[in-house]
């Protein structure tokens, strides 16, 4: 008689033993229905032995039969059990958890839309000087890591798609990963159109059928080159041979749900552990691959020039304190001359809605979210002010609720007051609005593209969504209508994330022309990663926001595993956060570590966003050089730790955020 081990994504850390019955065939890797307590459950089988080998089996009781196979051939092979299991330590999580988050959930097949393209290779673009070497080098083993840093324009998706050619040639396997499939749809479409049937594509558009159908295409080699976001970093490509992450500082490849893993982190394990390459590439490298470079743990491959014969576009700032209302007279002045030239305009404004500011001026009081400790934004297209953490909604208040004044404003403005301003200056322009309202109307976000790179558009407005990876030929202006609106967050990275954006936005402007401008409106003209992005310093930001962690010891000099307690009840998070931290001071205090295992424990303190959705959080930062040691210390600290009902533990180690 067989039996089966079993994993569930749920937050259990065991294996469990079941009986396979005569009349199914259970193989390592497929999943099975099995009763788990009064319910029919989801599971995982990570092994097959038979009767005995087991200590269960010993028991007194008598072991449950599965009660179904759910696939007829193995959906995970033994490298990605191997994964799991090094995930479920590395991100305090479980074999179960991290299985599911790699396996698609679908019970049947279902074919995806436009999944059946005949392989066509268009004429292969020319290739530059930089490009070739750049090819050849990560080509010259079959294992490296590489960095890919070149300004935008400058022709780093050619070169992926020559290294990945080659790999496929080599009758090895690709994983090709974006940032966000939706914004990344020129690229789906050109390794559609160059490999054809052999490509497969996985993101969360797919229905879990559909994703099923392709999963299963690519475990059994049909499609041997994989594009996708975050999750097709686990994609089960037979004999993988390279892994391409483009826009590698984007942190939409840091998951924020359990397990909290970083696809950087998976990308390199998997080339590790399955002796591929590692091709990562940007214009603005996260500080941490940009120290990994100068340490040469990635090989930097440069190109310094743009292909289309545009040049870097000129950059001016303006300073916002001695104007009036979102639109400068500069910004509208070269509007105005870009339209007359027959080219485009693209405005940047990081901050959806109309108004995100209400203020009653009689006794101050400003509109907070009931469940959050956010501001209201409030969005005139809806009537309504809306909380963008939770979702939560409420007329606007033209009373203060406090004092009952009716001297009240609402001030700041995001891309709803733009677009009407925009509109109102220039009513016979065709203008559209592109950001987190506007692409919910399903097709809106992929048509306006479309029409604004066809050039039926004049201005196109949005938020970061048309910030990343988007090639519009004529765009000729980019206005940042407020650069300086994520500077002042409560978080380490708020200059990373600032001169990033500028940076790429700035990236769209005059790529095949030699007269493109960029105008960055700002109240902050000379903080560092405005001033710096304004003259096209990225190496000198890097060298001077390296020195800012060095001193806090923050990435790349150290490591930060952060813990945060959530509950409804405040006095219960704050008591476990406490004891927490008791626990990890105690920890480190009979550490016998040396210098290198010096940690550093900052709170317990409330979380920045010390409210949301009604939760009141409270977080503890470890910081350390040593990653083994604070790993090893908060492993520790949370044995045997008793987590009251209705509290919740969240571990995330290297956060993106501190929000």
């Amino acid at each position: 008689m067989q039996q089966a081990r079993v994993v569930f994504n749920l937050p259990l850390s065991r294996e469990f033993t079941y009986e396979i019955p005569d009349d199914i065939c259970v193989k390592p890797g497929v999943r099975v229905k099995a009763p788990f307590g009064s319910r029919l459950l989801m599971g995982y089988v990570v092994a097959v032995e038979e009767q005995g080998n087991d200590h269960e089996a010993d028991q007194s009781y008598t072991l449950k039969k599965l009660h179904a196979v759910v696939d007829p051939e193995p959906v995970f092979g033994e490298l990605h059990l191997q994964l799991a299991r090094w995930m479920s330590r590395m991100y305090f999580s479980n074999i179960g958890e991290c299985l599911g988050i790699m396996v698609p959930s679908g019970k049947r097949e279902k074919e995806p839309p436009g999944g059946e393209e005949e392989a066509f290779s268009p004429k292969p673009l020319e290739l530059s000087e930089e490009q070739q070497m750049a090819v050849r080098e990560i080509l010259t083993q079959d294992q490296g890591a590489y960095y890919l840093y070149g300004m935008t324009g400058s022709g780093k998706t050619e070169v992926f798609l020559r290294a990945a050619a080659q790999t496929l040639e080599e009758g090895r396997g690709v994983v090709y990963l974006v940032p966000e499939i939706a914004l990344t749809a020129q690229v789906v479409q050109l390794i559609r159109t160059r490999f054809g049937s052999s490509s497969a594509v996985l993101h969360s558009r797919l229905t879990p059928s559909q994703r099923l159908a392709e999963w299963r295409r690519i475990v059994r080699g049909d499609a041997r080159i994989v594009v996708g976001a975050r999750s097709a970093v686990f994609a089960p490509v037979p004999r993988l041979g390279l892994i391409i992450l483009d826009e590698e500082h984007e942190g939409s490849y840091k998951s924020q749900n359990k397990p909290r893993y970083h696809a950087r982190q998976i990308a390199m394990r998997r080339c590790s552990t399955e002796k591929a390459r590692l091709v990562m590439g940007s214009a603005t490298p996260s500080v941490e691959a940009f120290a990994l470079m100068d340490q040469g743990g990635l090989k930097r491959l440069n190109l310094t020039r743009r292909l289309a014969g545009g040049q870097l576009p000129s950059i001016s700032i303006v300073n916002m304190s001695k104007q009036e209302g979102p639109l400068s007279r500069e910004l509208v002045e070269e509007m105005t001359r870009t339209k007359d030239m027959g080219k485009q305009s693209l405005l940047f404004l990081n901050r959806r809605g109309f108004s995100y500011f209400f203020q009653c001026r009689s006794c101050g009081q400003d509109a907070k979210c009931r469940h959050c400790s956010a501001s209201l934004t409030y969005h005139k297209s809806q009537g309504m002010m809306i909380c963008h953490y939770c979702g939560y909604k409420t007329a606007p208040v033209t009373t203060c609720p406090t004092c009952g004044s009716l001297d009240v404003s609402y001030s700041g403005f995001g891309t709803e007051h733009v677009e009407e301003a925009v509109r109102t200056r220039f009513p016979d322009w065709r203008i559209e609005r592109l950001d987190g309202d506007s692409a919910q109307i399903k097709g809106h976000m992929e048509a306006t593209i479309q029409e604004f790179r066809d050039g039926k558009i004049d201005v196109l407005l949005g938020t970061q969504m048309i910030a990343k990876g988007l090639n519009f030929p004529g765009v000729r202006l980019v206005g940042l209508v407020m650069a300086d609106s994520g500077l002042h967050m409560p978080d380490f990275r708020s200059a990373e994330r600032t001169f990033s954006l500028i940076t790429q936005v700035s990236g769209r402007a005059g790529r095949y022309t030699p007269d493109g401008l960029v105008i960055i409106q700002t109240f902050n003209p000379h903080s560092l990663p405005i001033a710096l992005s304004s003259v096209g310093d990225i190496e000198g930001f890097y060298r001077k926001e390296l020195e800012v962690r060095r001193f806090l010891k923050f990435p790349p000099f150290g490591r930060i595993i952060r813990l945060v307690v959530r509950s409804k009840k405040k006095n219960s998070a704050l008591a476990l956060i406490q004891e927490i931290a008791k626990r990890v001071h105690y920890g480190q205090n009979t550490s016998s570590h040396g210098q290198e295992g010096e940690v550093e424990i900052l709170g317990p303190a409330e979380a920045p966003l010390s409210l949301l959705a009604g939760n009141h959080r409270f977080h503890l930062l470890v910081i350390g050089k040593d990653f083994s040691h604070i790993h090893g210390l908060v492993h520790h600290s949370l044995k045997n730790l008793q987590v009251p009902s209705a509290v919740y533990l969240e571990i995330d180690v290297d956060p993106v955020s501190l929000m």
